[in-house]
């Protein structure tokens, strides 16, 4: 694997997919997606100039962040319990995963008591897939100030993971939805909301031109994932 020629071409894509809609490239945010790979791998991207990654299990992060340079910044982007949201507090800068009320209540609660704030976005479950967790839209507007209430707790925006396909054109409607919802929480709100975290390396391009500001890639940078003992901590990823 060229790890160098991945992120290039990835970054190529990015920026291909910002100009067909005249967007700045540097209103996308890449969050390379870590989990099950090294701290060697991390290190390796950061030299690259990568700084913030998605993992999404809190023990492998746990065990994994220490290892990695300083420098990395760290999204939580997978289903989190909340009996892990004391480590997840103390362990990411932004908690993409947000899916229900019980959760950010459990959230606020550590990040009381850590005297840290922590950045949130809100994940919906757009296409209302049973397989998948999320807030459905109209929860979501239901509960949208109280959810935005939490003094530590910095809403910063909507999350959704798209269905699985071979053809990113049929989730570009998903990707529509979820900018369109947005547009009514920052309306209902009264404020802007500044980020839409969607597009995974199979579709991130439709995703960028549907308005994403954070794209969660892995396959595509880092390869196949490796479901391996981490060589430095002994302790296996998940």
């Amino acid at each position: 694997m060229d790890l160098a020629s991945n992120f290039k071409r990835v970054r190529e894509r990015i920026e291909a997919a910002c100009a067909r809609t005249k967007r700045d490239p540097k209103e996308v945010e890449l969050i390379a997606v870590s989990k099950s790979h090294p701290p060697e791998l991390i290190e390796d991207a950061v030299g690259l100039g990568q700084l913030v990654f998605g993992e999404s299990k809190v023990q492998e992060a746990k065990a994994k962040i220490p290892l990695c340079p300083g420098r990395a910044r760290w999204h939580m982007i997978g289903h989190l319990q909340s009996n892990k949201a004391r480590d997840a507090v103390a362990l990411f800068e932004m908690i993409q995963s947000v899916h229900s009320l019980a959760l950010a209540q459990e959230l606020q609660k550590w990040a009381e008591k850590q005297a840290k704030p922590i950045s949130v976005l809100l994940e919906v479950n757009i296409a209302g897939e049973s397989s998948k967790f999320g807030l459905n839209p109209g929860k979501l507007l239901q509960e949208l100030s109280t959810l935005n209430a939490f003094p530590k707790l910095e809403l910063r925006g909507l999350m959704t993971i798209a269905p699985w396909t071979r053809e990113p054109e049929k989730v570009r409607a998903v990707f529509q939805q979820l900018r369109e919802l947005k547009k009514r929480c920052e309306d209902q709100l009264g404020a802007a909301l500044p980020h839409l975290s969607m597009g995974m390396s199979g579709d991130f391009e439709v995703a960028i031109e549907e308005g994403a500001t954070l794209v969660r890639i892995g396959t595509a940078l880092f390869g196949p994932r490796q479901y391996r003992k981490m060589t430095r901590s002994g302790e296996d990823a998940e």
